[in-house]
């Protein structure tokens, strides 16, 4: 039988426009994925930022799979400002692909085993080679890359016998929100792997087939405006659009604590 922590269990979270953001830091978010591994419990985590809050907006079952994940992680730093608003001071940012590196740094020392899902053709492979030679010890137990199309009934079962008889402890998926977060909530009971973690973009900042932000824009929350700079076409319209209706949205509905 499946045994699933409940909801953040019993981290607190932030109701960012009806989005529970889990009231953590990077240490806590290590501590609580360490513990479904050791303790056999299956959850999965959220790397959420502004995108993935509006995209809930008018999207009842993805606000509900946020809502359901054991962490949904303040990736941007609008949330964390969001959960200091809510009275959570503690809270900084866990960014998706920080966090990546940390749980396979712990992974290494403790010999869990990770499937990476996602990427474009070939990335994963080449993330398996770049984490193994970085975390000596880290373990990959398999690799898949899926069409860029939904995939069909007998090709899901297909990947999900892949992935389950590999066995892994880690589930890494690397695809964009919210393709992922669906993903996940779709597969979470279906697989074996104690921890599912969409990391998003990680596959490919790991890899260096796309730059990252420098550390003084991703502490000043404009990271999305290098990305914007970088791939104008492809994000124009999230950022600009999705941006300034997250701030108007949020004074008009300020953020509130969300005690568990």
């Amino acid at each position: 039988m499946v045994r699933r922590p409940e909801p953040g269990g019993s981290i607190a979270r932030t109701d960012v426009l009806g989005v529970g953001i889990s009231a953590i830091d990077p240490g806590i978010a290590l501590e609580e994925i360490s513990r479904w591994i050791e303790e056999g419990l299956r959850s999965y985590v959220c790397v959420t930022g502004v995108h993935g809050v509006m995209e809930s907006q008018n999207d009842p079952a993805l606000r509900r799979i946020h809502n359901e994940s054991g962490l949904t992680t303040p990736d941007g730093v609008p949330m964390v400002w969001a959960s200091r608003w809510a009275g959570h001071k503690g809270v900084t940012r866990v960014y998706g692909p920080d966090l990546m590196l940390a749980v396979c740094e712990r992974a290494a020392e403790r010999g869990w085993r990770s499937f990476l899902y996602g990427g474009a053709e070939g990335v994963a492979a080449q993330l398996a080679v770049e984490l193994q030679e970085r975390f000596p010890g880290f373990r990959v137990c398999g690799t898949y890359t899926p069409p860029f199309r939904d995939l069909t009934a007998q090709e899901d079962e297909r990947v999900i016998g892949i992935i389950n008889q590999a066995e892994p402890d880690l589930v890494w998926v690397g695809l964009s929100t919210p393709k992922q977060e669906r993903w996940m909530g779709a597969h979470r009971d279906r697989l074996n792997a104690a921890a599912i973690l969409g990391v998003g973009a990680a596959f490919d900042f790991h890899t260096g087939r796309v730059p990252q932000a420098p550390p003084w824009m991703q502490r000043g929350g404009l990271e999305w405006a290098y990305r914007l700079i970088r791939e104008p076409r492809r994000l124009w319209r999230r950022y600009l659009k999705n941006n300034p209706r997250f701030v108007w949205a949020v004074l008009r509905r300020p953020p509130r604590r969300q005690e568990r």
